[in-house]
């Protein structure tokens, strides 16, 4: 039975949950996820959970933050001045922020306090565990 190992490229089908069982991401009802195992284009986790697996295998796997989207960082809290952005801001939006090497983070408005505005940069699944359940279909 062939299994997937690094360097091969795999199609899948993925639901993420969180937790409580609120779906965060899928695939089903669309196209499978193709990627390479090894690029590390996907949450290291999840190309962990694939390597292994042969076609119609399903697995369902937790991957914490430290293998998904990073542990929360307080750092990436950070006040600026309401000058320096759009006049309508409401709290729970996100924006775009173009960094000066021309790097574009999207950052979520936690707060509005007077003339100061408090972003956040971390990833909106950040310090959290996610529930994977991978159908791998196909090694190409």
């Amino acid at each position: 039975m062939v299994r997937a190992k690094l360097g091969d490229r795999v199609r899948v089908h993925y639901t993420a949950r969180l937790e409580r069982g609120v779906i965060v991401d899928t695939s089903e009802g669309g196209e499978p996820f193709e990627f390479v195992l090894g690029e590390g284009k996907v949450l290291p986790g999840f190309e962990e959970a694939v390597i292994g697996m042969s076609p119609g295998d399903v697995r369902t796997v937790r991957i914490p933050p430290e293998k998904g989207y990073g542990p929360y960082r307080q750092d990436l809290e950070v006040e600026v001045e309401r000058s320096r952005l759009p006049a309508d801001l409401n709290i729970g939006e996100t924006l775009e922020i173009v960094e000066d090497d021309g790097r574009v983070i999207k950052v979520e408005i936690m707060d509005i306090i007077g003339d100061k505005v408090v972003l956040n940069a971390n990833h909106p699944l950040a310090g959290v565990d996610l529930i994977y359940e991978i159908r791998l279909l196909e090694i190409l």
